[in-house]
């Protein structure tokens, strides 16, 4: 699991912060250039904790994984149009995770009879398809730092988006804790509380069958 989940998770979630650096950068803000965020190298993107330890320690212990990278800097007070600019950044990450789910299903496509002959290498990428889709669907859950809630806290009024914001060091812990924590203690009390299934698995995976199948790489 680790081999066929490991590096596709660390490609998605580095490839979506770059995309979010360069699309600040894009919109006039120069942050993400200072702090040398503008790259899609991991190695500059890692958080050690969301990135590595975190998805390594939930794939042993729980079967499954999430994982983040480090968040890109970024100064709103530096864009033309705040609540506009703030929106299109919300939505940089996420379509680049569609687009590289679209990229991996055309390579599929494109190298069918081939990777039928490597089968890790085959689900590595049928896993990074659906991973991409996951992590563009997490994203769009209003909540802090999740990409969506950029949006909505440049809509708010000032005072409520910095409360509002107020929640951002607790959001990854309650994604892991809901999604991931919940489901696996109901398990082992022998009751069944799938809140990450049919949010974000069945959903992911509904799209990456239908990219395959489109392609003609099912």
């Amino acid at each position: 699991m680790l081999a066929v989940l490991g590096l596709p998770i660390v490609i998605s979630i580095t490839f979506h912060e770059a995309a979010r650096g360069y699309a600040a950068w894009a919109l006039g803000d120069d942050t993400p250039e200072f702090e040398g965020r503008l790259t899609f190298n991991p190695l500059s993107h890692i958080d050690p904790w969301g990135t590595l330890m975190l998805p390594a320690v939930l794939l042993l212990t729980l079967g499954t994984a999430f994982g983040y990278a480090q968040p890109v800097p970024v100064d709103a007070k530096k864009f033309q149009n705040p609540k506009r600019d703030m929106t299109l950044l919300a939505a940089a990450g996420p379509m680049t995770n569609v687009t590289l789910a679209i990229l991996i299903a055309l390579l599929l496509a494109a190298t069918r009879g081939v990777t039928q002959d490597y089968p890790l290498w085959q689900a590595t990428l049928h896993a990074s398809i659906a991973i991409n889709f996951v992590l563009a669907i997490v994203n769009l859950i209003p909540l802090p730092p999740l990409d969506a809630s950029k949006a909505i806290g440049a809509m708010l009024p000032r005072a409520l988006s910095e409360t509002y914001s107020r929640a951002e060091p607790y959001g990854y812990p309650i994604i892991v804790f809901v999604f991931l924590v919940v489901p696996f203690a109901s398990s082992r009390l022998g009751l069944s509380i799938d809140i990450a299934g049919p949010v974000l698995i069945r959903p992911a995976y509904t799209l990456a069958d239908g990219l395959l199948h489109l392609f003609g790489a099912a």
